[in-house]
């Protein structure tokens, strides 16, 4: 079993017991002590999980589940569209672009008007909608996360490492000054870590429920993005980045 994968199971029991320990581990994943043990280690240091003698307990402060994209899509609606449009503006003729599956990634589409554009998405309805508006699109391959309607795994990240985007707009469900932007899913996490990393300018789509928040997988830092929000009241984050409010 790759690790990875044990990251994912573990991470997986301790949304359920909210404690693991070590011997419980290592027979249910049908590994070695001290490869559990360098496991939790290293989850740890991630602000994963909190290491404890003889196994771990659930960081108290995370998601425990992924919502589903058709209810997160019903959340905060204006907010999400003003964030969207002025997201939208900022794409220019001859840009190669990335847009992160997400809920306000999508609405984003509706306010695109650059045709002479490349979209490459990971987000199985952000490439229906960019297609049937006429754009001209890519859907990077790999497997499908039916929860969130995105593509991710090895595969989509052996297809991302091939393009270099001018720039990538992405979704967030978390955004924490100490622990930087999350997700709760390994998988997806991997992907926006890896789409991230080959733009050149990133922006961070998420209203103001998003921030003081952790789930439980880091993507990457607050200060490599300009985040897109709306009405702020705490300005705590303003040192750490660039913030365009929009309302």
């Amino acid at each position: 079993m790759l690790a990875q994968e044990r990251f994912e199971k573990i991470l997986e029991l301790l949304r359920k017991e909210q404690s693991v320990s070590v011997s419980d581990l290592t027979r249910q994943l049908n590994t070695s002590e001290s490869t559990i043990r360098r496991d939790l280690t290293a989850l740890d240091k991630q602000g994963l999980l909190i290491k404890v003698h003889g196994g771990a307990t659930a960081v108290k402060s995370v998601f425990a589940l992924e919502e589903a994209v058709t209810l997160k899509s019903k959340k905060n609606l204006d907010e999400k569209r003003k964030i969207a449009q002025y997201a939208a503006d900022l794409v220019s003729s001859n840009d190669f672009v990335y847009i992160d599956a997400g809920t306000t990634t999508e609405f984003m589409i509706d306010y695109l008007k650059e045709q002479d554009v490349t979209y490459v998405t990971n987000g199985i309805g952000h490439a229906r909608k960019l297609m049937n508006a006429g754009f001209h699109v890519i859907l990077i391959g790999g497997e499908i996360k039916a929860v969130t309607e995105a593509v991710v795994g090895d595969d989509a990240l052996e297809n991302l490492e091939k393009y270099n985007f001018t720039k990538g707009f992405f979704g967030t469900n978390g955004i924490d000054g100490d622990r930087g932007l999350t997700t709760p899913d390994l998988k997806e996490a991997s992907v926006k870590r890896k789409a991230l990393s080959h733009c050149r300018e990133v922006y961070i789509l998420a209203d103001h429920s998003k921030f003081h928040q952790i789930s439980s997988v880091k993507f990457g830092n607050i200060e490599d993005t300009i985040i897109i929000t709306d009405q702020l009241k705490n300005k705590d984050f303003y040192h750490l980045t660039t913030i365009k409010e929009v309302f």
